[in-house]
């Protein structure tokens, strides 16, 4: 009893939180990012609040994301939650799907690299928001040569294609279908861009927040992964599928836990309120505990984007500065480095300034 009221506490408390959704797509350019609260069934939504509250678990931050398979559990202070032992979520997903050098990579078999995180995301943009040429897409694919994943959102600009030509041999790709009504022709897309080499890939997420933005519900993301599912597997590709949303809409729409190989979240501590910078990787730690035990411990959990912005205005205790995007990617590197992906590559003057205005400066290089 003591722990269903924990939990659900937990989850109220998500709301609170006030993430917000990020603009991936350049044709978005013009259009204002706006202030996502979650309305989600069996959770009210919460009204904005100026100084939310965030109760969090008392959860052991050494102890990274657990596997799918029966985990030992460990008992975490008097509040009765449980936490699984560390793996990745990469070791996870590899269990759940099979895989081969020809179909789609085990993502078990990629690693930390130098650059101190499993992968970095990157968007393919010049300032203005038209498309960046080849030769641009390799100079700046030439310092990401440390993340050992890349994680691109679309299939415009030619962008698979530029990035597959420009990579490392050793670096895989997390590739995306963004449009939700040409998912077909953006998985063609990537079997194109890549020459059919579906080894190379990590994982394909079908949709980035969809519930979150309010643009899907449950179901329809249900819908739309099994349509991607259907067209990869046409195409060769056995890998790791996921539907990547934010850790709070999991978290109050566990059934989007039913869709994925292992669950992809969104989680950004900037946007808790309460969370400084230095703090983002324990933050983040304990998202995907909150995550993993939405989904009744039955799927593994990775980071599909996590960062700090290095301007616009402060967001309660977190401070939006150069400084402090340094000690939170650090944070991150210290706390969570195998199940994360570092948002992001570079700033991206193509986005409206946003809320906050902090939209354009998360880049870290």
């Amino acid at each position: 009893m003591m722990s269903n009221m924990f939990v659900a506490a937990l989850m109220m408390a998500g709301v609170l939180a006030q993430p917000v959704q990020h603009v991936h797509k350049r044709d978005n350019v013009f259009v204002t990012v706006m202030e996502t609260h979650y309305v989600t069934a069996g959770v009210p939504a919460a009204s904005p609040v100026e100084n939310p509250v965030a109760v969090q678990a008392n959860v052991d931050t050494q102890s990274a994301v657990p596997t799918i398979s029966a985990p030992e559990l460990k008992a975490v202070s008097d509040a009765s939650v449980v936490v699984a032992p560390a793996s990745t979520a990469a070791a996870a997903a590899a269990a759940e799907t099979s895989s081969s050098s020809s179909s789609g990579s085990s993502s078990g078999s990629v690693s930390v690299g130098s650059g101190g995180a499993l992968g970095i995301s990157y968007s393919p943009y010049n300032d203005n928001g038209s498309c960046k040429s080849a030769s641009e897409v390799a100079s700046d694919l030439a310092q990401l040569t440390g993340f050992s994943v890349i994680r691109l959102y679309g299939t415009d600009c030619n962008q698979v294609a530029n990035v597959y030509a420009a990579k490392s041999a050793n670096q895989k790709l997390f590739l995306g279908v963004y449009d939700m009504g040409n998912i077909a022709n953006d998985c063609q897309a990537m079997h194109d861009g890549i020459n059919g080499d579906w080894g190379c890939v990590h994982t394909v997420s079908i949709g980035n927040e969809l519930v979150n933005s309010g643009q899907a519900s449950v179901s329809q993301v249900g819908g739309y992964v099994a349509q991607g599912r259907s067209a990869l597997k046409g195409l060769g590709y056995t890998g790791p599928i996921v539907a990547v949303d934010t850790f709070i809409a999991v978290i109050n729409n566990p059934g989007l836990c039913e869709f994925s190989d292992y669950m992809a979240v969104n989680a950004h501590a900037f946007f808790d309120g309460n969370t400084v910078a230095s703090n983002a990787g324990p933050w983040a730690v304990d998202q995907t505990q909150r995550v993993w035990t939405a989904c009744g411990g039955a799927k593994s959990v990775l980071i599909s984007e996590s960062g700090w912005p290095k301007q616009g205005s402060n967001n309660g205790a977190a401070i939006a500065s150069p400084e402090a995007h340094d000690a939170a990617i650090s944070s991150l590197k210290n706390s969570i480095s195998n199940d994360v992906i570092l948002y992001s590559a570079f700033n991206d003057m193509w986005k409206n300034p946003g809320y906050l205005g902090v939209e354009q400066y998360w880049g870290i290089y």
